[in-house]
C-alpha cells in the first residue's frame, strides 16, 4: 500500500508544522508546554488538512513517552483495553483519539479512570465543535485548542516543501499554477497535497501546467485572494444581503458556497443571522435554521441545497430586528465599565422578602430587581418590526407603567 503524500509530508517535530502560531509559534501554549515538559490532555479541533494530527504527533514524538493512535469511529473497546495495558507497562501514554467526537459512553467509561490519574494522556482530535458534540465528562478532563484555517500563503510554503521532496522528483509547475492549487484548497493543505500529487502522476513528464489541474479538478477558487481575506468577505457579503433583504443577492452568495461545499461556515453564519439579524421579529426562524442544519446533515451534498435554498430565502424576506442582540451589548458595555454592583436583597438566594410572581395576576409584581445603581437603566429598546415584536412591546409598556406607578 502507498501511502499518500500527505501523510509522508507529516511534520515530524513541532518545528516543521506549517500555520497555527498562537498555538505552536514562539512563546505559544502547546510549544511551552514541550518545552517544559509537561503535557496536558487537550481536544484540538478546527476545519480538516490545516494540522491536527501534524500537532498531537509532533507533541508526542517531543516527549519521552510512548504514543497510540485510535479512531474513536474506527476501534473498539479491547483496542482501548490493550492501549491501558500498555499505559501502566510504560507507567503512561498519550493516545491520539481521532474523530474524539464520536466516542460512545462504553469507551468513554473505559478511558475517563485513566485520564484522571493520568495515566493517559488524551489528544483528541475532531473537526465538530467540541463545546456541542463532546461528552461533557470528557471536555471537562481536557485543554480545548482551536486551530484555524491556513491562508494562502501557508498552503504556498507547504506545496513548494512538497516539491522539493524525492516524493515529487523532476516535478515542474509554475508560481501561477501552484498558486492555484493553493487557492482551489480554501485552507485544507491535506487536500492541497493531495491535488499536487494526482496532477503529478497524471502527466508523462512531470510538467504540471494550468491545464493538468482544471482536468483533475474544475472546481472554481472562490474562497482565498491575495490579500487572504476573500473568505470573509464571502460571508461577510452573505450575511449583509440577508440582512439587507435582498434574496438574489442572498442566494447568490449561498450558491457560492455551496459550489466550495463549505457547509458548516453556512450553518454558523445563518445561526448567527437567525439570531442577530431577525431576533424577535421572527422568532420562529432559529428553530427553521436548526432544522434546515439536521436535514442538510442527513441528506448531505448535493441535496444539502434544498433545505438551504428555502431557509434563506425565509431569511432574506422576513422581517428584521437586532433589539435583543444590541439590547445584551449595552448591558455587557455596562458591566465592562464598572457597572458591576450588589443583587438587590429581594432577589437573593435566602431573600425573605422575594415576592414569587406566579403567586399574582398577570403573573407580575412590582419589586427590586436591578441593583440600586441601576434601577432606571435600560438596555431594551424596542422595534415595531413585527407583530410578534409588537405584542412583546405592548407586554414591556405595560409592565414598565407597573414600574413607574406609586405603591
Amino acid at each position: 500500500m502507498t501511502e499518500p503524500l500527505a501523510i509522508k509530508l507529516r511534520p515530524k517535530n513541532i518545528d516543521e508544522i506549517i500555520g497555527q502560531t498562537h498555538l505552536v509559534g514562539k512563546d505559544a501554549p502547546i510549544r511551552n508546554f514541550i518545552n517544559n515538559k509537561r503535557i496536558f490532555s487537550m481536544i484540538l479541533y478546527g476545519n480538516p488538512g490545516i494540522g491536527k494530527t501534524s500537532i498531537a504527533t509532533a507533541i508526542a514524538g517531543s516527549t519521552d513517552l510512548k504514543y497510540r493512535m485510535l479512531n474513536a469511529t474506527i476501534n473498539n473497546k479491547k483496542d482501548i483495553e490493550v492501549v491501558i495495558q500498555e499505559a501502566k507497562m510504560y507507567g503512561g501514554i498519550i493516545l491520539i483519539m481521532d474523530e474524539i467526537h464520536r466516542l460512545n459512553k462504553d469507551k468513554q467509561d473505559i478511558l475517563l479512570p485513566h485520564l484522571e490519574t493520568g495515566l493517559i494522556t488524551l489528544i483528541g482530535l475532531t473537526t465538530s465543535n467540541p463545546y456541542h458534540k463532546i461528552n461533557p465528562a470528557i471536555r471537562s478532563r481536557c485543554q480545548i485548542f482551536e486551530l484555524i484555517p491556513l491562508t494562502l500563503d501557508e498552503v504556498k510554503i507547504g506545496l513548494k516543501r512538497a516539491c522539493k521532496s524525492e516524493e515529487l522528483k523532476n516535478i515542474k509547475i509554475k508560481n501561477d499554477v501552484l498558486e492555484y492549487i493553493a487557492k482551489l484548497s480554501s485552507g485544507d493543505l491535506r487536500s492541497a497535497y493531495n491535488l499536487l500529487e494526482i496532477c503529478y502522476f497524471s502527466t508523462s513528464d512531470k510538467n504540471i501546467t494550468m491545464d493538468v489541474v482544471t482536468k483533475i479538478n474544475n472546481k472554481p477558487a472562490l474562497f482565498a485572494d491575495k490579500d487572504e481575506t476573500g473568505h470573509y468577505d464571502l460571508l461577510s457579503a452573505f450575511q449583509k444581503s440577508i440582512r439587507g433583504s435582498d434574496v438574489n443577492a442572498a442566494l447568490h452568495y449561498l450558491a457560492r458556497l455551496l459550489v466550495i461545499e463549505d457547509l458548516d461556515s453556512i450553518y454558523r453564519r445563518m445561526t448567527v443571522i437567525a439570531y442577530e439579524d431577525i431576533g424577535l421579529a421572527n422568532p420562529s426562524i432559529g428553530p427553521k435554521v436548526d432544522a434546515a442544519i439536521n436535514a442538510c446533515e442527513r441528506v448531505g451534498l448535493p441535496e444539502a441545497r434544498i433545505p438551504l435554498s428555502v431557509v434563506v430565502t425565509e431569511m432574506a424576506l422576513s422581517p428584521k430586528s437586532n433589539s435583543a442582540y444590541s439590547a445584551l451589548n449595552e448591558a455587557i458595555k455596562d458591566i465592562e465599565n464598572g457597572n458591576n454592583y450588589p443583587i438587590p436583597e429581594t432577589i437573593r438566594i435566602d431573600s425573605k422578602i422575594y415576592k414569587y410572581p406566579h403567586d399574582y395576576k398577570g403573573s407580575y409584581v412590582k419589586q427590586q430587581y436591578m441593583p440600586d445603581n441601576l434601577i432606571n437603566r435600560k438596555y431594551y429598546k424596542a422595534k415595531n418590526t413585527s407583530k410578534y415584536e409588537k405584542f412583546l412591546n405592548e407586554i414591556y409598556e405595560k409592565i414598565e407603567k407597573i414600574n413607574k406607578s406609586e405603591d
